[in-house]
């Protein structure tokens, strides 16, 4: 996600614990997705959708503090 600001993403993670939150979160959320889609874990459709709306929300949040930082 965003390689193209990977320094200014790892300056933040070590930083500001906000942005490492929202950032570790969306990581999980997408590795949970991941998992879903391939039927490891049990989900619904409905419930896909709704951790991809979440992990969505999450990256906006996540580009926001990025543009806000310099990038």
């Amino acid at each position: 996600m965003f390689s193209e600001y990977g320094d200014l993403i790892k300056r933040l993670q070590s930083t500001d614990p906000h942005f490492n939150q929202l950032f570790e979160q969306h990581k999980v959320l997408d590795e949970k997705i991941i998992s879903m889609e391939h039927h490891y874990e049990p989900a619904t459709h409905e419930e896909i959708e709704i951790l991809k709306k979440e992990k969505l929300r999450l990256k906006d949040q996540v580009y926001n503090l990025i543009k806000k930082n310099g990038g």
